[in-house]
């Protein structure tokens, strides 16, 4: 039909009209984004403990965020739909809430609180919520605390674990008069393992309390609590506990050998009668078990377990297994299947606070399991046909889905899903399709101001022609033809994996001019068994040809200036670190991070034991030439690198006296440039978890150091 010529004129004006003002109201937009700065921090929101409904109908989760005039992290419970049909809501205000968990009917939610009083942090306490109204309440008040609540199949106990002991729960005897008794501080080690990183002050471990199951009674309203009972007693720990479907009993893994670091790593999975006794051994392998979930009849269990090989290697790669219960023989059904189970990529962006879970997934019928797998840069959801093994995609793209719960009916899966530009979203995945939909967007805000990139993924030949992976960060304002300085990124472990995850290292970096270079070089996780136990007893070697190989690819592409590079990474990429300074003087600034400088030194005193032969086959005493020849500070003297070195003073991983410190001592000897920065009360976590001004002060530190010896390309080998 013909319309009018007023007519067109007036349809010709309303879409110039619109397109005019579509870009005169989206150009402030664009003009304002910006670049990533390291402060952004403070205002990055983290989702923790998808928890989906029983029904799937409903997801509770932790929202983590920082408050930047406390320097700490807050932690409180919100809910929001499956459907996305509302927004999330707030269910508590407590700023140290965790741990939620859903009753079997979906009406009340357990969780655990930390509160003060008389001015001191309390251990945590299990509380109940109510979701049809009503305030929170506490069901337990133990001395040590309590946590991991789990609910019983009928919704009227809750197990949970606690490393409480009898003797905390008798009150003290009343001093006589005049009487003040002597309370010793002295402590009686017995054991080769006695600190942990992450215990904070000391970091030593009080090993008269492992941690033990217990259950509590779910009160009716108004009811007081009834006292808590201990399950599991001992001297061994037991974590990680499930009902069993019928509720009269608790399984749970646990290592229960005396001194166990004398052995190659296992745990087995054991049961107990609900109202205590002696635990049964249900399942065991040669090696460590995980994460595990029983069938809705209870028959049958599927594991996520780890075998330490024969002889025992430096790096195994978890599988999925499954057993009868009871009495029957593990089953591994992804032992053709050559990624890691259960894996994941790093980056430093996962929640600092909560938990992120990921246990197998049964389907009702009992013929396929759901769980997360690490394959190549990526962390996604396959299914596992229960009988055959075989492996098929859920999820796919270039993602890390970080945990996951499912329903009851695994129809649903809520998940946290994150890749280079997303912090981390909360979203529902439709079993049956794959398809997911977003429920938060915490970040949104934040991130539409930013201008983030997505690195460039390739792969490379290596010295011995072996593929190696990495990415490539560049600069938001990238422009062909001009040279950048580059910054090589090394991950730690070393059996861990960069990969398709927010880190905001990088994109701070690349924010600030520099192209960011990261790899995962032999020894890696997420690309077999053979590739990640092929560093076993040569750590650092051919992976430091990986990373060189890596920096040459980027180099001959014609962006990068040969003059001004630097390298960083923490852990074991802060060994990588030191060693690369010790073999090449083509880096112009480096700096290392909790990182490890002489393996005898570290042999004595890490928070665990090389007692078995993973990464040595010897003790420093039986052959210190072997742990001379890979110690980056045998070979202090050929360093040349300004050195930066990025310690957490309560750091018992890599204790910053088998690392830093003596490299920084020994540089100064050689009146060599070095800088050493301590971060008060931080541990290894630092980068991911540690006080959010400490986080911050570390970029700072890390791109002011680059910034000083790569801007221009100068540097010295002389200290100043």
């Amino acid at each position: 039909m013909n319309r009018p010529l007023s007519a067109d004129r007036t349809w010709v004006r309303t879409v110039a009209l619109t397109l005019l003002t579509a870009l005169l109201t989206s150009a402030p937009a664009l003009a304002q984004r910006r670049a990533i700065t390291e402060k952004d921090l403070f205002a990055f929101v983290w989702i923790a403990d998808p928890q989906i409904s029983p029904d799937g109908s409903q997801v509770a989760f932790v929202k983590v965020s920082v408050d930047e005039k406390k320097d700490q992290y807050d932690t409180s419970i919100w809910l929001v739909p499956a459907d996305g049909s509302a927004p999330p809501r707030a269910l508590t205000t407590n700023l140290r809430d965790t741990s939620p968990r859903w009753s079997p009917d979906g009406r009340t939610l357990a969780f655990a609180r930390v509160v003060d009083k008389d001015g001191r942090t309390q251990p945590p306490q299990l509380y109940l919520l109510p979701l049809g109204g009503g305030e929170a309440r506490a069901i337990t008040e133990l001395p040590r605390g309590a946590a991991n609540p789990v609910w019983a199949p009928d919704g009227k106990m809750l197990a949970f674990t606690s490393a409480t002991t009898p003797e905390d729960l008798v009150p003290p005897a009343p001093a006589k008069p005049g009487e003040s008794p002597h309370k010793t501080d002295i402590r009686i080690v017995t054991e080769a393992v006695y600190r942990a990183n992450g215990v904070g002050g000391s970091g030593f471990v009080d090993s008269g309390r492992p941690t033990q199951i217990w259950t509590v009674a779910v009160p009716a309203d108004g009811a007081t609590p009834s006292a808590p009972t201990r399950v599991t007693s001992g001297e061994f720990a037991a974590s990680n506990p499930r009902w069993s479907p019928d509720g009269s009993s608790l399984i749970f893994v646990s290592d229960r050998r005396r001194e166990s670091y004398y052995f190659a790593h296992d745990s087995d999975l054991y049961e107990v009668p609900r109202a205590g006794g002696e635990p049964v051994r249900l399942a065991s392998i040669d090696g460590s078990i995980g994460a595990f979930a029983l069938t809705a009849d209870g028959r049958r269990i599927a594991l996520v377990g780890t075998l330490h090989g024969e002889p025992e290697r430096s790096y195994s790669q978890p599988d999925l297994w499954v057993v009868d219960r009871p009495g029957g023989t593990p089953r591994n059904l992804t032992a053709g299947y050559d990624f890691d189970v259960n894996g994941s990529v790093g980056g430093d962006q996962r929640a600092p606070r909560g938990q992120l879970p990921a246990d197998p997934a049964w389907s009702p019928d009992g013929r396929s399991i759901l769980i997360k797998v690490g394959e190549q840069g990526n962390a996604n959801l396959v299914r596992v046909d229960a009988g055959t093994g075989q492996v098929t995609p859920l999820t796919k793209g270039r993602q890390e889905i970080v945990g996951y719960t499912a329903d009851t009916a695994a129809a649903h899966l809520a998940v946290v899903r994150s890749t280079a530009t997303v912090i981390g979203d909360l979203e529902v995945v439709t079993a049956a399709s794959g398809v997911s939909k977003k429920l938060t967007g915490f970040n949104d805000a934040l991130t539409a101001q930013l201008t983030m990139t997505e690195p460039e993924e390739f792969w490379y030949t290596s010295f011995d022609g072996k593929k190696i992976q990495g990415w490539i960060q560049k600069p938001p304002d990238f422009t062909a033809g001009r040279m950048y300085p580059c910054i090589l990124e090394i991950h730690g472990g070393p059996h861990s994996a960069y990969g398709n995850t927010f880190t905001q290292e990088f994109q701070w970096m690349a924010a600030n001019g520099y192209v960011v270079l990261y790899t995962n070089p032999r020894g890696s996780s997420n690309y077999g068994q053979d590739f990640g136990n092929s560093i076993q007893f040569a750590y650092p070697g051919d992976d430091y040809k990986d990373l060189m190989a890596g920096v040459d690819e980027v180099v001959k592409r014609g962006y990068v200036d040969p003059a001004r590079l630097g390298v960083t990474g923490g852990s074991g990429g802060g060994l990588l670190t030191n060693w690369v300074v010790t073999q090449t003087t083509r880096f112009k600034a480096a700096v290392s991070q909790r990182d490890i400088a002489d393996w005898s030194n570290f042999w004595y005193t890490a928070d665990f034991t090389l007692f078995t032969p993973t990464w040595f086959r010897k003790a420093p005493f039986e052959d210190p030439a072997d742990f001379a020849k890979r110690s980056p500070i045998t070979y202090v003297d050929r360093i040349r690198t300004p050195m930066l070195f990025v310690l957490g003073d309560e750091d018992y991983r890599t204790p910053p006296a088998a690392g830093g410190e003596d490299l920084f001592r020994a540089l100064k000897y050689l009146k060599r440039t070095a800088v050493m920065v301590r971060f008060p009360g931080e541990n290894h976590e630092l980068s991911r978890s540690g006080k959010p001004w400490h986080r911050v002060e570390r970029l700072q530190q890390i791109v002011g150091w680059m910034d000083k010896y790569l801007a221009t390309g100068a540097g010295t080998s002389e200290s100043r």
